[in-house]
């Protein structure tokens, strides 16, 4: 699939925590502003600050940990007094990856964020619940902040985590027990994460009855597999996709099995008597490092288990069976920028010199790694693609590469699915198109223009800490976002006409004024592509 390849306030307080829409409420403790809301498992306290309340590291389901590991997610705990949720939980286990990405040992880590505006409001709020990205083998819920939207847009922003890689996705047919179907727990945390806003939302001043499910790459990914998920029903009224399609086929139930069973076997687990209890002694982190990357790992990620997932997404796509709700789905101009980066930064193409600690940490890919890459990629097809895409003075290899991958990987797939979904529901398409995005302020600089690479809008969605800040000019594309990104929320439609078939033309978001329309099968070759898919 695209993506990257690979709580001081006690007793009484408590007793005072409004369970209606009016939002939390406010209270100090040590000199500082607090709010305390009554969830339905007990109180929790959050901190205030100039224009949001935010709420950490509340547990929605009981940490999978034992008996729990590849099991559906538990009710989550209950407590008395007030619960302190003033810091996120443990991300869920997981190696290094992007920048945003940090490494975890932890299995105890189901836990969301809730964010709110300050003040109450008449009515309920409309609800945003984020699913990260991160190819299902990275990423956590707090690394994307919500006060940007939740102050912005006045509404309510809910983060997730949710179990990731093996942990979350291992289909292994051993861990089956009691007639459940394995894998797919990752999206099954989702869902209790969505049952718990159902039952939850009224107490933050939000409306459970106008839930808007999002998510970007991997997150997009899930929202997908939501539609098509039966037990999603209800649990969400909009959707939002970021960077990926429903277009992408997610994994038979046979091709996660042989990946099961290979991973199983890398994790030295073969005796078929006692595979099941070999995997559930192994260490997190054995785990983890066994799956590994994109590319040189296992792949492991959402499946058609008959239950779940009795469908693959791309199939209910193409059927009509998926859940009606209204659709903002986009992607971003120069999304393999960042693969491309990737390549760059791992300095796997730069020439050997004499001595290995002597090798560059980053290098531009030549013409003739351009020619290769194409040709390791495309096969029979290389010398079409080369064609199509030729190289030229004004980009070097490295941005041509990219703009390849970009439009046969995002655009072909996004805009199909796009059109498919514009048959049935009310649907939206955008292109973030900002040249100078905000990149990643850990690494080596990439050696060409970035533009709008894979995750440059989430800063202008999110508080974040891993990219640069943006510029006055950025901040007033932010806003833009925002408010698209909230009105869709609050009303199912934007200011921009619904795509429909045989109008090539989708909403382009840039700065500096540049915001407006785009033919976007001419920019990015979808006939070219799409020919090729049959």
């Amino acid at each position: 699939m695209p993506g990257i390849r690979w709580l001081a306030v006690v007793g009484v307080v408590a007793l005072l925590a409004p369970t209606v829409a009016s939002g939390p409420a406010v209270a100090t403790a040590g000199g500082r502003s607090v709010a305390v809301v009554r969830t339905d498992q007990g109180a929790v306290r959050g901190t205030v600050a100039a224009d949001h309340r935010s709420f950490q590291g509340i547990p929605y389901a009981r940490p999978p940990l034992g008996a729990l590991r590849w099991a559906p997610p538990q009710p989550g705990p209950l407590w008395s007094g007030v619960r302190g949720a003033t810091r996120p939980g443990d991300a869920c286990a997981q190696l290094k990856g992007l920048p945003m990405d940090e490494p975890s040992a932890s299995e105890d880590c189901l836990y969301l964020n809730v964010t709110t505006p300050r003040t109450s409001a008449r009515t309920p709020r409309p609800v945003l619940v984020w699913l990260h990205g991160g190819d299902f083998r990275f990423g956590s819920g707090d690394t994307y902040g919500g006060q940007r939207l939740a102050a912005g847009g006045d509404v309510i922003v809910v983060t997730v985590n949710y179990r990731l890689g093996a942990l979350g996705f291992l289909a292994h047919p051993a861990l089956a027990s009691e007639g459940r179907t394995v894998g797919n727990y990752g999206l099954q945390d989702q869902q209790a994460a969505l049952r718990w806003v159902r039952r939850n939302a009224t107490a933050f001043g939000g409306d459970p009855g106008n839930v808007t499910l999002f998510g970007q790459s991997a997150g997009a990914t899930s929202v997908c597999a939501h539609l098509a998920a039966p037990a999603s029903a209800g649990l969400f009224h909009r959707a939002i996709m970021q960077s990926n399609s429903c277009a992408n086929p997610v994994q038979t139930r046979d091709g996660a099995t042989e990946a099961a069973e290979e991973f199983a076997r890398r994790v030295g687990c073969t005796d078929p008597d006692t595979v099941a209890a070999c995997l559930r002694g192994r260490d997190p982190v054995r785990l983890v490092t066994t799956a590994g990357y994109p590319g040189a790992g296992v792949d492991l990620g959402p499946v058609v288990d008959g239950r779940t997932l009795p469908v693959d997404p791309a199939a209910a796509l193409a059927t009509g069976r998926l859940h009606p709700v209204p659709v903002l789905t986009g992607m971003n101009r120069n999304e393999s920028a960042a693969l491309v980066w990737g390549i760059e930064r791992s300095g796997l193409n730069c020439p050997k010199p004499p001595e290995p600690e002597q090798r560059p940490e980053s290098c531009p890919l030549t013409d003739e790694q351009y020619r290769d890459q194409v040709r390791a990629i495309f096969g029979d097809r290389s010398e079409e693609v080369l064609a199509r895409y030729p190289r030229d003075d004004a980009h070097v290899a490295s941005e041509t590469l990219a703009a390849v991958l970009t439009d046969h990987d995002y655009a072909e797939p996004f805009y199909s699915a796009a059109l498919q979904l514009a048959r049935r529901v009310p649907t939206y398409a955008y292109e973030f198109a900002d040249e100078d995005a905000p990149f990643f302020t850990e690494g080596p600089e990439a050696s060409f223009p970035t533009g709008a690479y894979h995750c440059a809008e989430l800063p202008y969605l999110f508080t974040v800490d891993y990219a640069e800040a943006l510029t006055p000019t950025q901040r007033r594309l932010s806003d833009e976002m925002v408010r698209i990104w909230s009105d869709f929320a609050r009303a199912g439609r934007v200011d921009w006409p619904r795509l429909r078939g045989g109008n090539p033309y989708v909403r382009v978001l840039a700065g500096g004024g540049a915001s407006g329309t785009t033919n976007f099968a001419a920019a990015h070759s979808y006939d070219f592509w799409r020919s090729s898919r049959g």
